[in-house]
């Protein structure tokens, strides 16, 4: 194995403590997140549907501003 897959491994461990740290700290001031306007759900009888698509596209420009960043400085 290369050196570069351990490397990765060891950031994306950090990530993901990080993001636990954090959905734990402050998982209650996280509660809207998920139930934006125009995420879709549907419900009827006893089965659900759910579509983040609103949370999902709000991820997904966070994320990526936040690697530009990692990227241009790192």
């Amino acid at each position: 194995m290369s050196p570069e897959i351990g490397r990765f491994l060891i950031y994306a461990g950090l990530v993901l403590l990080g993001l636990g740290l954090i959905i734990t700290v402050f998982g209650s001031k996280l509660s809207w997140l998920g139930n934006l306007p125009g995420d879709i759900r549907i419900e009827r009888g006893s089965s659900r549907v759910y579509f983040p698509i609103v949370t999902m596209i709000l991820l997904s420009i966070v994320l990526t501003i936040i690697v530009n960043l990692f990227r241009r400085f790192f």
